[in-house]
């Protein structure tokens, strides 16, 4: 069977669409790669108006891989389906500052797909980066520099765990495209430079990619579905939807190893930290 033609309406220039035409109750392996190839091109899909069950909702997030089946912070919507979680504006944390989903765990997730159940009357939009053109648009010998760096990225709070060493900069997979892997939640320092430069080279990065041409925002109604490739993307939730409530369910694809774009060629940073270059110095400035 010939891979289907999807009917896809760009939403944003940096990355983002829309995909009509379709009931996801009915997917087959065909339409699986559609829409994966569709993924790998605008790395946030949404479609609109699909109203999933939660154990529909599931099902489709099998077609992209193995799912999550257990969460420290969030609660099942039902026992016999612990892949789907609920986010309830009433009683969870907002997720309002950019980052990539859980970059502390060894392999973070490929992807996570939400499930607008309850929208607010006003606002409660979410924002996406598009981390593929952000290293693009670094001059080439930023990327060189770039290329040869790992960071540490830790969990907050409770419970502990161990950081993970990822590439500053990581390979898709798929398309080959390389992409800024930091953020703000989770990327403690990058290991190779002294903590000086480390906080001066991250605070620019996280500025730089946050700028609006990189972005695309996205009003919900209840009953979409977007999904989006955490290995690529930043995003984050918009608080400002105060006196209305919001809960959409996602599901999470258990991720893969990030694979950096140049062998690291620098060893970690031993010391505790001298005076930063002028260089450094400057990015604060931007």
């Amino acid at each position: 069977m010939a891979i289907p033609t999807l009917d896809i309406r760009p939403v944003g220039g940096a990355l983002g669409a829309e995909v009509h035409g379709l009931d996801l109750r009915k997917m087959d392996d065909d339409l699986g790669r559609a829409i994966t190839a569709a993924l790998d091109e605008h790395l946030v899909l949404f479609f609109p108006g699909q109203r999933l069950s939660p154990r529909e909702h599931r099902d489709f997030g099998r077609h992209f891989g193995e799912l999550e089946t257990g969460h420290n912070f969030l609660q099942s919507v039902d026992e016999a389906i612990p892949e789907v979680v609920a986010l309830d504006s009433d009683t969870d944390p907002a997720a309002d500052v950019f980052h990539t989903d859980v970059t502390f765990r060894p392999s973070p997730p490929i992807a996570s797909i939400l499930n607008m159940i309850e929208c607010a009357p006003k606002g409660g939009d979410t924002i996406w980066v598009n981390l593929q053109a952000v290293f693009e648009s670094l001059s080439p010998p930023m990327q060189a520099m770039l290329e040869g760096l790992t960071a540490l990225h830790t969990q907050k709070g409770a419970p502990p765990a161990k950081p993970s060493e990822h590439p500053v900069v990581r390979v898709h997979p798929n398309t080959g495209r390389k992409s800024l892997y930091v953020n703000r939640i989770f990327t403690d320092r990058i290991v190779q430079l002294s903590p000086t430069e480390s906080k001066a080279m991250l605070g620019y990065l996280f500025r730089f990619a946050e700028q609006p041409q990189f972005s695309c925002r996205y009003r919900w109604s209840e009953g979409d579905l977007g999904v989006w490739d955490n290995r690529a993307t930043l995003h984050a939730a918009v608080s400002d939807y105060v006196g209305g409530h919001r809960v959409i369910q996602r599901v999470t694809v258990l991720g893969d190893n990030p694979v950096a774009a140049a062998e690291c060629p620098w060893p970690a940073h031993a010391g505790t930290g001298k005076r930063a270059s002028d260089f450094f110095d400057l990015l604060y400035d931007f």
